[in-house]
């Protein structure tokens, strides 16, 4: 991994739920207690508030520059994420698909925006092993 993380740097969490139980809040509050920057994306909670933050229904409805777009969405969702990705300026430096989580297509269209690529790995997991 050529991009380091570091807390200060903002992640877009796509598929961020609201309940406490699922994966991707773990997930997210672990990185935000570390002092990541958190920015909740998900349609299904478009103007409520997760973890303290606005959450927006897209990646595009963003306000502030995102360093990482880390997802919580099937491998077949991950083409169209991926060009949304692309689209946001300034683009983000780290696609980040979550444990279990491929698409070579979705690879394949970042990297050739410049945007580095993690697949099938858990972003907490990642982050606290480099310590």
């Amino acid at each position: 991994m050529k991009f380091t993380l570091k807390p200060g740097q903002t992640i877009a969490v796509v598929g961020l739920s609201a309940k406490p139980d699922r994966p991707s809040f773990d997930v997210a509050r672990a990185m935000q207690r570390a002092g990541f920057a958190i920015r909740p994306v998900n349609p299904q909670y478009a103007g409520a508030s997760i973890l303290g933050e606005h959450c927006v229904a897209a990646l595009a409805d963003l306000v502030t520059p995102i360093d990482i777009v880390n997802c919580f969405r099937r491998s077949e969702e991950m083409l169209e994420i991926a060009i949304q990705a692309t689209a946001v300026q300034p683009r983000p430096k780290m696609l980040w698909m979550q444990v279990g989580v491929k698409n070579a297509e979705a690879r394949r269209i970042a990297e050739a925006a410049n945007i580095e690529v993690v697949e099938d790995h858990c972003i907490k997991i990642e982050y606290y092993a480099s310590l």
